[in-house]
């Protein structure tokens, strides 16, 4: 009955964990600072759109919508500009 859950429980949880490890990696090689929102927000926003769309993830082949991918690529390139490093 809860064949692969363990597996499934792990690879979501991974997911989690690595978007914002991946999130800030790209930011250090770029040499970009004051990327805490960019991190924390982006963070969380992929997890909400993962969780949403686990049933369309959670099969062979399947992935997110396009369009959700898209509004996440968006937010996460706005976000990118947010700079809270900077003091005016």
């Amino acid at each position: 009955m809860f064949s692969g859950a363990f597996e499934f429980l792990f690879t979501t949880a991974a997911s989690w964990a690595l978007m914002p490890l991946l999130l800030w990696c790209g930011m250090w090689v770029l040499r970009e600072t004051g990327n805490t929102v960019l991190v924390l927000v982006g963070g969380l926003v992929w997890a909400g759109v993962s969780g949403y769309f686990i049933d369309d993830i959670d099969r062979a082949g399947g992935h997110i919508p396009i369009l959700a991918l898209a509004a996440y690529v968006l937010l996460g390139t706005a976000l990118a500009g947010a700079d809270t490093s900077r003091r005016d």
